[in-house]
């Protein structure tokens, strides 16, 4: 990627919220910013529930022309004619989610901070890697993402990579340079106002 190419961001849903009074936030957001993806991820496997939710966000993403991928349901996806797939475990469910939903669905890999499993990850059909936590307080086993993996994947790997967990404006402008996308959810839905939240975040890019 180059320098001068500004990262785009792709949005991730609360882990909870009220199909009802969400997607109004959510099309503020959508309105406010260029948003290249939604990611549906509910922390419930209450089907209904998910069913639900998806219905709301999908009418909002398809109004604004968003893709929209859910988190770890490759069965979901098909049924509901989602835009693709994320997967939260790496490598693992690559290749069957890409068998699953075809070669133009989008599926994509959360790899923790492991060069490998992204690797893999882009080996067995992924569209995108996600590397993270990249700031906060780590989870776990207390790994962050460091800037020195997304150096090395930009500059040698050209499969699109995204800095997701714990962002904030000081960590957006050290990796601006160096990633594709910033995946941004809690950071901006836990604040008062997600647009000016997200307009902190952004204006960070430099």
């Amino acid at each position: 990627m180059a320098e001068t190419d500004q990262p785009q961001i792709y949005l991730i849903t609360p882990p909870e919220f009220d199909p009802s009074s969400f997607p109004e936030r959510l099309s503020r957001v959508l309105d406010a910013a260029d948003i290249a993806c939604i990611r549906l991820a509910l922390a419930t496997r209450d089907e209904d529930r998910l069913l639900r939710a998806a219905d709301a966000v999908r009418e909002v993403a398809h109004r604004h022309d968003v893709a929209l991928v859910i988190d770890t349901h490759v069965v979901l996806a098909q049924r509901l004619g989602l835009d693709g797939v994320h997967l939260p475990d790496g490598a693992r469910g690559v290749r069957h989610a890409r068998k699953e939903l075809g070669p133009d669905a989008i599926v994509g890999a959360y790899c923790g901070a492991s060069r490998h499993d992204g690797l893999t990850a882009g080996e067995t059909g992924a569209d995108y890697v996600s590397f993270g936590p990249v700031g906060g307080t780590a989870l776990g086993d207390g790994t962050l993402a460091e800037r020195e993996l997304f150096e090395w994947w930009s500059a040698m790997i050209e499969l699109p990579v995204v800095a997701e967990g714990g962002l904030t404006p000081e960590v957006v402008a050290s990796l601006a340079p160096v990633t594709d996308f910033f995946a941004v959810g809690e950071e901006i839905w836990s604040a008062e106002d997600p647009v000016a939240a997200l307009h902190d975040l952004t204006e960070a890019m430099g």
